[in-house]
């Protein structure tokens, strides 16, 4: 079959999702093609996907792309499992050249057939989604329920939002134009012109360890979408999920009569710092990163010749000024502290709470009472070991666990991060909360909790008044940034003094959240996540300025 007959059959197969993933980033509304629940996916789905998880443990998982010179890959479960994987270690100098030969038919096919090409790639992705699942828990530590959903859907829903604004952005001008200029009695200036959009070149997409597909994907197919080829670099502790992806589009692009070589993998040895090493390289004119506020700093000063797009480290506010559901908010924020242990750049780190206290449903509350009660939801919620597990997961690395042992010297201990046994995996280390009373006015608490101190660790500010809750809030997403905010209030004085800081310092909001809606979840194609206008990330997934800057177009003109 033709290769055009092939993109023309994708175009009819998926256009119908790509209209109304165009149509949910104009309303807002919720929408999502993926199923979030597991059982969606048929009777046997479950156990086929741990089998096809299990079978790829202890091989060599080969690519057949250019440039392979050694075989890498050192994974090992944060619920204590070795993987035993190893995957392509490339040769740049061979590998990247012959990317950037695959980008001219890539560029001709336009960016309908672009757009199909990434939705059947996603549609495959979704087919394996309790695979995926297996590799996702197995290399971040999420709990399983998490690593389905958030590694499998919600990670598919961000791909295919970043398909449609990249494919409304290069619509947004026409393929042909016909230009005529009167000229009063003599004969008017006729031009027909072209528009076409043409890619930056090769994007390299940096993986990071805690959400390899969730923060892959935008930038994965919003380069791809545009016709850039696409190397991803995993993080070294989270190669599957990101494999398998490659290894899909591969085998999606070859079917489609498009060079495979359009997508392709790249992991380091250990210890090599392989990213680096691509990310000055001259081929490469995208960058998408995802982790260290010291490395994305690296990145935005070193690949001086690419466009690069960070998400790094910010700390989280909550101010907690007042309430009319008590015990939903303390509900809200339990489950908000504790999901993923925590381990989610948007998850709340600094709680600001009036030294005097707050006024909620059930009375006043002394600041001492809303510590205690907060913790008190927490050691409820995570009372039960079974729960507690299905919750937090698996603390990540070491880092993190000795984040927390750090931490809990900071100030007097509220809630003590109490360490809990997995049955099914005992080698996982498993963590609750910590949460740290710490007093705003004092000068050397400020060490504490103006740093990101990422993991199951929260800190229970006091300060003077909603007045300073929102001035310490304003400086904190000023020098620090924050991917969220959250407020709770009844004073319409205090909801907009908060809001106007958001405004102003270009931070995403969320007001008296007591439900089901969590201040740390973010639903494609409705929410943006981070913004792109504060320290933490210098983009938002998604919008048009994420997409837009991947391609340039270019105009031919020629005489009628």
């Amino acid at each position: 079959m033709a290769a055009e007959m092939t993109a023309a059959q994708l175009i009819e197969k998926h256009r119908p999702t790509l209209d109304k993933a165009l149509e949910a980033i104009r309303t807002r509304a919720y929408w999502s093609p993926h199923p979030e629940h597991p059982k969606a996916y048929g009777e046997s789905a479950a156990p086929d996907g741990l089998a096809a998880f299990e079978a790829l443990r202890g091989t060599r998982f080969a690519l057949d792309q250019p440039g392979t010179d050694d075989w890498a890959g050192e994974e090992v479960s944060p619920y204590g499992p070795e993987l035993g994987i190893t995957y392509p270690h490339p040769d740049a100098s061979v590998l990247l050249p012959a990317m950037r030969a695959a980008l001219p038919v890539w560029r001709d096919a336009g960016p309908e057939a672009r757009a199909a090409v990434c939705l059947e790639i996603l549609a495959r992705i979704s087919a394996r989604t309790h695979e995926f699942a297996q590799a996702v828990m197995h290399t971040s530590g999420q709990a399983f329920m998490m690593a389905f959903q958030a590694g499998g859907p919600h990670a598919q829903d961000r791909g295919l939002e970043a398909v449609a604004y990249a494919y409304e952005e290069q619509t947004r001008t026409p393929e042909k134009a016909a230009w005529t200029k009167p000229q009063g009695k003599r004969d008017p200036l006729e031009l027909t012109k072209t528009f076409t959009a043409v890619p930056r070149g090769v994007a390299l997409v940096i993986g990071c360890n805690t959400f390899p597909t969730w923060n892959g994907y935008p930038g994965l197919f919003a380069s791809l979408a545009t016709g850039n080829p696409v190397l991803v670099k995993p993080h070294p502790r989270a190669v599957l999920p990101l494999a398998l992806t490659v290894q899909v589009a591969r085998e999606v692009l070859a079917e489609a009569g498009f060079p495979a070589d359009l997508v392709c993998l790249a992991v380091d040895r250990p210890g090599e710092g392989l990213a680096k090493t691509l990310a000055v390289r001259p081929e490469v004119r995208i960058i998408d990163y995802t982790g260290s506020t010291a490395f994305g700093d690296w990145l935005e000063a070193n690949a001086r010749q690419a466009q690069v797009y960070t998400e790094k480290a910010g700390v989280n506010t909550v101010v907690i000024e007042s309430t009319d559901n008590y015990k939903g908010m303390l509900s809200n924020l339990a489950f908000s502290l504790s999901l993923y242990s925590g381990q989610m750049c948007t998850t709340p780190q600094n709680l600001l709470i009036p030294r005097e206290g707050i006024d909620t449903d059930a009375g006043p509350k002394s600041y001492d009472e809303v510590v205690s009660d907060l913790a008190g939801a927490v050691g409820g919620l995570l009372g039960d070991d079974a729960r507690a597990n299905a919750l937090l997961g698996a603390i990540v690395n070491p880092q993190v666990k000795a984040r927390i042992d750090e931490a809990s010297g900071f100030g007097e201990v509220a809630l003590a991060a109490r360490e809990v046994v997995n049955p099914e995996f005992p080698g996982a280390t498993v963590r609750t909360p910590l949460i740290v009373k710490l007093d705003g006015a004092k000068p050397e608490s400020e060490a504490a909790y103006l740093s990101e101190c990422f993991g199951p660790v929260s800190f229970a500010v006091a300060v003077d008044s909603a007045v300073d809750a929102v001035a310490l809030l304003r400086r904190t997403v000023r020098e620090k940034g924050a991917m969220t905010v959250g407020a709770y209030t009844t004073s319409a004085d205090v909801e907009r003094m908060v809001e106007d800081v958001c405004l102003e310092e270009c931070a995403q909001l969320s007001v008296n959240l007591t439900g089901g809606v969590y201040v740390n979840q973010t639903a494609a194609f409705s929410d943006f996540h981070g913004s792109g206008g504060n320290p933490a990330a210098n983009a938002a997934l998604c919008d048009g300025a994420f997409v837009a800057n991947r391609f340039r177009t270019v105009e031919v003109r020629r005489e009628a």
